[in-house]
């Protein structure tokens, strides 16, 4: 009888090595890290992309820009270099999604101004009437931190351009005049390279928590 638990005692050690092992395995292939998609305009829907460039499966980045903040100050690509951002588009009179939008930006700022690798930039679709004066206003108002957020505005076929070659984020107006848009609830998310890494519904709380993990995730790429 006692040689029967002996054996049965090394049997249950080494069944349990073996769980052990088992379950370790399980374990580091569920959480093998998985990095973001780099999008390319032919991922997104056609109504977003600008014709020239709707076919184009690689090679996509952010263009050079150069616009003006709530500061007066002029924001380019090299503000942004070395850095992840968010970025988006709004207008300060909009009273249907973008305060919507707008609270939420103020919630990832919340959670990245610390952070000195991660910015925000919004930019106006109306920039006739979103002046540095009227951003200023704007910014004030919603708490916004200079040196982690920038509003931008400027030339209108200069944002539109942006908006619709290199974030992919804006409907044409379809009424054919020349660079007017409808802006959506987009956010995207911007890596180091200016490729665009992650398109999130800037009014749905659980997608902001998923940018918010995303962001995370792109800064592990960086230390791989």
């Amino acid at each position: 009888m006692l040689s029967f638990f002996r054996a049965y005692r090394n049997f249950a050690i080494v069944f349990a090595i073996i769980s052990i092992i088992i379950i370790s395995i399980i374990y580091n292939t569920l959480n093998v890290y998985q990095p973001l998609p780099i999008y390319q305009p032919a991922m997104v829907s056609t109504e977003l992309v600008d014709s020239t460039i709707q076919y184009q499966k690689k090679y996509h980045k952010i263009a050079d820009f150069s616009l003006t903040n709530q500061n007066g100050e002029t924001v380019t690509h090299n503000n942004y270099k070395d850095k992840i951002y968010v970025a988006d588009f709004f207008f300060t009179t909009c009273q249907t999604i973008c305060p919507i939008m707008t609270k939420n930006m103020e919630d990832i700022q919340e959670e990245i101004k610390n952070d000195p690798e991660v910015m925000l930039l919004s930019h106006s679709v109306t920039p006739e009437i979103d002046s540095v004066k009227q951003l200023k206003r704007y910014a004030l108002e919603k708490g916004v931190i200079d040196a982690k957020w920038n509003m931008v505005t400027g030339d209108k076929k200069q944002i539109y351009q942006l908006a619709r070659k290199s974030y992919l984020a804006v409907k044409d107006n379809g009424d054919g005049g020349p660079f007017d848009m409808i802006h959506t609830e987009n956010f995207m998310l911007i890596d180091k390279k200016r490729q665009i890494r992650g398109f999130y519904d800037g009014t749905n709380p659980e997608e902001i928590e998923q940018l918010l993990k995303d962001i995370k995730t792109l800064k592990k790429e960086y230390k791989q």
